[in-house]
């Protein structure tokens, strides 16, 4: 980060003398005597001035500038340059998404996976220092993105996905089973599941415990949240004349979802509408905080030249008008 100080700030109290010199300037024009006296001034008054009476307050501008310059100088004015040298200790992250046909419902704006999308967007751009990956479930689980570091191919690719993209259903187990197998192998300090879900585990040949009992063994945390509002929501039914939404009980397994935070001292979270969501990542977010260790490096640069140039060429400049142009005003 670019910045600006001053070497000699006290030098700069000497501006002071600035207005004084005004000051005293206009007090000398009042009370100039003339040096020839006459008895009247009727046979000057159709003289016309010429434009060197209205600039010769030019010179005493161009001087008052310089000694302004030379002053500054005096405080040795510096540009600094801040380097910041940043040693992080980061997190190991799986967003693992159900995308099944319930996560299309409308309790959410626009829709439960939309709002998901969303939210999870915003949580990805605010970890610049985690590797962050993605993993998606319904009745079979799949990697979406391997853990990275370039989140913005990770944000592209959480937006591609669809509900409908493999077979319906809620496999719960074999989703956080698939995300486990992604970090098992990691050496981060901290490794951390997000699984998120809108409903009861129905598919797969893993069963939510077991998959949770190995994320335990592997040492990650796991933090679930139900997505659906209470009571009940407008879900997508195929009809012979398309898909129409009916109102529908919201069935989500909190049941498994809270043994499964509580088995891998993770935690649980109930999100009942889009607020609610971006609660819940917020909460998550200050739990799973990266540790960074700073070291902060300022190299100076003296800007002090400029000035003296511009004092230099005011100086000459009102030496030359002083002894040509103005010289018979001053």
């Amino acid at each position: 980060m670019r910045g600006f100080d001053f070497a000699q700030p006290a030098f700069l109290y000497l501006l002071i003398i600035i207005p004084m010199m005004v000051g005293f300037y206009v007090y000398r024009q009042h009370k100039t005597v003339a040096a020839l006296k006459v008895s009247g001034t009727q046979p000057f008054e159709r003289s016309l001035k010429t434009f060197r009476n209205y600039l010769r307050h030019v010179l005493f501008a161009f001087r008052t500038a310089a000694i302004t310059f030379l002053i500054i100088i005096l405080a040795r004015p510096q540009s600094t340059d801040n380097f910041q040298d940043v040693s992080t200790e980061g997190i190991d992250i799986i967003l693992d998404l159900d995308i099944s046909g319930s996560m299309l419902a409308r309790d959410f704006r626009p829709d439960r996976l939309e709002a998901s999308k969303n939210v999870a967007t915003e949580f990805i751009t605010g970890r610049p220092y985690d590797r962050i990956g993605l993993v998606v479930f319904s009745g079979e689980s799949f990697t979406q993105c391997p853990i990275t570091t370039d989140h913005a191919v990770l944000i592209n690719l959480l937006r591609e996905i669809k509900s409908g993209m493999i077979e319906d259903g809620t496999a719960i187990g074999m989703g956080l089973a698939t995300a486990v197998n992604r970090l098992k192998d990691s050496d981060a300090k901290s490794k951390v599941i997000i699984l998120l879900t809108d409903g009861v585990n129905n598919r797969g040949l893993v069963a939510p415990i077991t998959a949770a009992e190995i994320a335990k063994t592997y040492g990650i945390r796991v933090y679930t949240i139900g997505v659906g509002t209470q009571g009940v929501a407008p879900y997508p039914v195929q009809t012979a004349f398309g898909i129409r939404y009916q109102d529908m009980e919201v069935e989500i397994d909190e049941g498994i979802l809270k043994d499964i935070s509580k088995m891998t001292d993770g935690k649980y979270f109930r999100a009942t509408d889009n607020e609610k969501l971006k609660q819940v990542y917020a909460e998550i977010d200050k739990l799973e905080k990266s540790r960074m260790d700073t070291r902060q490096f300022k190299l100076k640069e003296e800007k002090y030249r400029n000035l003296a140039i511009a004092a230099f060429c005011l100086i000459l400049l009102e030496i030359i008008l002083r002894s040509t142009i103005f010289k018979n005003l001053t």
